[in-house]
Formats: C-alpha cells, structure tokens, sequence
C-alpha cells in the first residue's frame, strides 16, 4: 500500500511540473511566433514591374468560375423558388373551401 501511494504521489508531482513549465513558457508546442510581418504589398504579393501583366496561380479560374457559377445557380433558384408562405396557403385553402360551398371567390364591391 505505501509502494503505490509514493508511486501515485511521484506521478502527481511529474505532472504538475510538467504543467507548470509550460505554463511559464507561455505556449506548449511550438518554438516562434506564428505572426506573419506585414510587407507592405496586397497579400504579400510584390507587384509585377510596369508593362508585366501579373501572372494567375492555376487554381485561381477554378475558384472564380466556382464562385460566381455557384452564386448564379443560387440566384436562379432563389427566383424560380415556389412560395410556401403561410398567407399563400390560406387564400389557397379559403378559395378552395367557398368554391366547395358555392359561394363567390372573386370581390365585387
């Protein structure tokens, strides 16, 4: 009983120690700083030289045709979406229920 409780106690004081150096370090896995210093240019990307057209990564079309393709295929089915209001759905089931009865739908004043 006394073997386990000093192993028990040495593990508590390993892991405590082991907590407390990374606690004074500031940070647990890594060595630097993960900020990127600012060079002055537009996403870091140097300008061409006057009279160079500047020259597109390969993934650069797909991601345009992506985006603008996936914004007009959500744009035309937001126009052609059919309309679920509940508004819609009364007038709907209130003609339906005085054409039943006989009684006129459309208001003469």
């Amino acid at each position: 009983m006394n073997a386990t409780v000093r192993s028990s106690t040495r593990l508590r004081a390993a892991v405590l120690s082991s907590a407390s150096a990374s606690i004074r370090r500031g940070y647990a896995s890594s060595g630097g700083s993960h900020y990127n210093e600012p060079s002055g240019h537009l996403f870091g990307e140097k300008p061409p030289p006057p009279g160079q057209k500047r020259e597109r990564q390969d993934w650069e079309v797909l991601w345009y045709w992506g985006m603008f393709g996936s914004m007009a295929v959500a744009a035309v089915g937001l126009y052609y979406k059919p309309d679920t209001s509940i508004s819609k759905w009364a007038l709907q089931e209130a003609k339906e229920r005085m054409e039943a009865r006989g009684e006129p739908t459309e208001y003469r004043p």
